[in-house]
């Protein structure tokens, strides 16, 4: 039940003690800790923890996440098509049930102080929609306590396997919220025509777009390339994303230079990971070309690969030592990955720990927000929209 609170003696982002008005489930006024009095309303303690904002998944597949299930033995790989027919094979081998599933990778999530996922959905001939209705029935489900933004995402191929794209068409009509795409030469084979028919399906139905982009080199510079034009083309300015991007980590510095000021420029986005298997696309340098990262838990122990906790603070830590940060300043730049530039590419209105903002945030036990990273303590905390729901790493009780 919503109510309104006054939280003294946090410190938003390691600033200096302050205490927080929360009204109608927004920040309503943040002033020094003590300066004032706040008669008549509740007040909650925040025992000096630091206070941070939600936590941003912006890239992670709800649908087909093994958490809860039996361990996988994976004996795949490594080449992307062997991952990507072994994991449609495995779906029904397993019984992964994407209803049951995303739940269990939700509470999770919010438990360690996610408020906010954009997820990848699979739409395939073989499965049809099946990935798509589960994840919306835990959406519904799980609408109170964290916000669920859902990717299509032609995860076999679309124009090499005839009829996904009319399954794209209906997955955007029956509530996904972003066309995706995937490797438009390596898999599709066709970089024109998959990028035509995302591009076609995203103005079709006004919606932003999110293509996962493997390919390496000169060639998923190309893809790049064409993605950026697309996106001038369309007016379509902080509405597209590349995932990945591998490639922005192969390039010399030049090409790395001209590539990351097309995307800044055209306004796309970039997903990194950071993940150790593949190439890193170097953050501070793209970050400094004007280019806004966010990043994501990806595949959550899944049929590609057994880790994962679904914990953004983790993934900063992963962001940070695959960047080699180790300074605070940068450090606090990996955490704004899982925060402000997750909500920049979702676009999330409200996000923030500003008057007027959303009052979604996370309370820890930590020194500064570098240490948060480092420590990963358990959250202490979770709000949506100043209501609790999740403590001590736990949801709260409905």
């Amino acid at each position: 039940m919503r109510e309104d609170f006054v939280l003294i003696n946090v410190r938003p982002n390691g600033e200096a003690a302050k205490d927080v008005v929360v009204r109608d489930g927004r920040f309503a006024d943040i002033v020094a800790h003590g300066s004032r009095a706040f008669d008549g309303m509740r007040v909650v303690d925040g025992e000096g923890l630091l206070l941070l904002p939600g936590l941003v998944d912006a890239h992670t597949h709800l649908d087909k996440t093994l958490l809860g299930m039996p361990w996988y033995r994976n004996d795949v790989g490594p080449e992307l098509i062997d991952l990507i027919e072994n994991e449609r094979r495995m779906k029904r081998a397993l019984g992964i049930d994407p209803q049951r599933q995303s739940a269990a990778q939700i509470e999770r999530s919010v438990a360690n102080g996610t408020t906010h996922i954009r997820t990848h959905v699979d739409i395939d001939t073989e499965y049809g929609l099946a990935g798509l209705e589960g994840v919306l029935a835990s959406r519904e489900r799980y609408r109170d306590i964290v916000d669920i933004e859902i990717v299509a995402f032609p995860q076999s191929g679309m124009l090499i396997r005839p009829g996904t794209v009319e399954l794209m068409d209906r997955a955007m009509r029956e509530g996904a919220d972003v066309v995706g795409g995937l490797d438009p030469s390596g898999v599709d084979r066709d970089p024109k025509g998959h990028l035509d028919t995302v591009f076609a399906l995203a103005e079709r139905y006004g919606k932003p777009v999110d293509i996962h982009l493997h390919e390496p080199d000169s060639l998923g510079a190309f893809a790049i390339e064409l993605i950026v034009e697309r996106t001038k083309a369309l007016g379509m300015a902080n509405r597209v994303t590349v995932s990945h991007g591998f490639c922005l980590g192969m390039l010399a510095d030049k090409p790395l230079a001209r590539l990351g000021g097309m995307m800044a420029e055209a306004g796309v986005h970039l997903m990194t990971k950071g993940g150790a298997a593949s190439p890193r696309p170097p953050v501070l340098d793209l970050t400094e070309m004007g280019v806004n990262i966010a990043s994501g838990c990806d595949g959550v122990r899944d049929t590609w690969q057994p880790f994962g906790n679904a914990d953004m603070l983790d993934r900063a830590a992963i962001v940070s030592q695959r960047n080699d940060f180790i300074n605070d300043v940068h450090i606090e730049l990996a955490l704004r990955l899982c925060t402000y530039g997750g909500a920049t590419m979702m676009a999330i209105d409200g996000y923030g720990l500003s008057a007027g903002c959303d009052a979604s945030f996370v309370l820890v036990s930590a020194e500064t927000p570098a240490d948060a990273v480092a420590s990963r303590p358990v959250r202490r905390t979770v709000y949506r929209k100043g209501v609790p729901v999740a403590r001590d790493g736990a949801l709260v009780a409905a």
